[in-house]
């Protein structure tokens, strides 16, 4: 679970797990992709949540 620590600027402080599930949802997302551009347009329309540990 993520852990969001308050400061001058927010950090979010992710767990194994939260990384390697935006890595998978990276590669589903963009394993049509085409080039570089293509890539960027893809992710720019994804929307990743990473769930908080409260």
């Amino acid at each position: 679970m993520a852990r969001i620590i308050e400061g001058n600027r927010r950090i979010i402080k992710m767990s194994v797990d939260d990384v390697l599930n935006i890595v998978r949802e990276y590669q589903q997302i963009t394993r049509n992709s085409c080039c570089y551009e293509h890539t960027r347009e893809l992710l720019e329309k994804a929307v990743f949540f990473i769930p908080e540990d409260i």
